[in-house]
């Protein structure tokens, strides 16, 4: 086996998390009206042990579908739930019980096999991919760039998951600059829980063993990304403070104020913002702009102030400290109010 596949199959395990049906369940009622005649896609799902298809199969008629594809990547070095499974990558595509497929058990379900190793990638998924009208899984956290970058270049509609962070990637904060891409509704905060594979190292912050042996891990940050519309999004944020210089400080390096907390925007301040990545939770597109970020936007310190006054790192927004120092903060995005302009 060469080195090139033994680090894909370990990346591949690392990337192995398995949304649990709750989670799915409480997104998912957010966009019934959006599947009515629709070909879903999961394509990094094993029909036989992914609880995204799961819940298709089981809502295939109440949803009004008209086909379930899946697909699953298999390397060399391959597990199902801690369990060794074939090498072989497999599909399935599922029309209903009329189709003579019954999706009732389906670790019984029977699948075909694909002629490479089911990557979202190869030219056999890119096919399949092309057939479909929606995207709804769980992809590789390592590969979320690629993934949602050829979803959005094929036209695709999605439902995905993936941690909040990635909108700080230079290929991803441009889709929700340009309305392309928003967070779902169902998670706004906390952790989310995954079952993981038997042989996953169980050193996050918060794991657990269930009765049944199963293995589970808490992950922090984790959205749900989209591109489906619903009706929470353009509720309008309730804005209670009011601005005031003290309250607000600017920024030493871009001209717009900080605002450390969604809660704390101002009502009637009609200049740029800079807010927490968190206040993409609760953006309103017909009440706020989102200019751009603190990795585009903000200039270099060494331009500023002197060496040793300020903490280095990547591009950020400073604030002053008073006495000749600065304070490097988290990424912020800028917004503007759009009710004030």
């Amino acid at each position: 086996m060469s080195t090139a596949s033994l680090s894909a199959a370990r990346q591949a395990k690392k990337d192995e998390f398995y949304t649990s049906l709750r989670d799915i369940e409480l997104e998912l009622e957010h966009y019934e009206e959006h599947f009515r005649g629709k070909v879903v896609y999961c394509n990094c799902d094993d029909p036989r042990a992914s609880n995204f298809f799961r819940y298709f199969a089981a809502n295939f008629e109440r949803l009004s579908l008209k086909k379930v594809i899946t697909t699953c990547y298999r390397s060399e070095d391959s597990y199902q739930f801690g369990r060794a499974v074939s090498d072989q990558a497999v599909y399935l595509e599922y029309a209903g019980e009329d189709n003579g497929i019954s999706a009732s058990t389906p670790e019984t379900v029977a699948v075909q096999k694909l002629a490479g190793d089911g990557d979202f990638r190869s030219f056999e998924c890119i096919q399949l991919l092309q057939q479909a009208d929606i995207v709804v899984t769980n992809p590789p956290f390592s590969l979320f760039r690629e993934y949602v970058t050829q979803l959005v270049e094929n036209k695709k509609q999605f439902l995905i998951i993936g941690n909040m962070n990635a909108v700080t990637y230079k290929e991803i904060f441009p889709y929700f600059q340009e309305n392309q891409v928003w967070y779902g509704p169902s998670i706004r905060s906390g952790d989310r829980e995954f079952q993981v594979p038997d042989d996953y190292p169980l050193n996050a912050a918060s794991t657990r063993v269930d009765g049944n042996g199963n293995r589970f891990v808490r992950v922090k940050g984790v959205r749900w990304f989209t591109n489906l519309d619903y009706p929470l999004r353009h509720e309008e944020l309730d804005l209670q403070m009011t601005y005031s210089p003290d309250a607000y400080p600017k920024y030493a390096n871009f001209d717009a104020i900080n605002v450390n907390k969604t809660m704390h925007i101002p009502s009637d301040y009609d200049g740029l913002m800079g807010v927490p990545i968190s206040f993409l939770d609760k953006h309103n597109p017909d009440q706020f702009e989102i200019v751009g970020s603190s990795k585009t936007l903000g200039r270099p310190m060494s331009k500023i102030a002197e060496k040793g006054t300020y903490q280095q790192g990547g591009p950020r927004f400073y604030l002053s400290n008073g006495d000749g120092t600065y304070r490097r903060m988290y990424d912020r995005i800028v917004i503007r109010n759009k009710k004030l302009t």
